[in-house]
């Protein structure tokens, strides 16, 4: 089965420790990053979609952060 995550937070080195390690654990880019600007307080946050091939059918029950 295909999964498809889209990770998002503020644009710093926590983000992209989580985007490193999705990737380090087989996930996928999957299109370009997106930025929006939160003017309340005052940061850039960014978007990125990922996607992984794993064994298995799809349900209800599949939590995406444990692959």
């Amino acid at each position: 089965m295909k999964l498809y995550r889209y990770l998002t937070g503020p644009d710093d080195a926590a983000f992209c420790k989580r985007v490193s390690a999705a990737l380090n654990k087989g996930w996928q880019l999957h299109g370009s990053p997106a930025l929006t600007f939160d003017a309340v307080k005052g940061r850039v946050i960014c978007g990125q979609a990922i996607v992984k091939e794993v064994e298995g059918e799809w349900s209800e029950e599949v939590v995406l952060s444990e692959h």
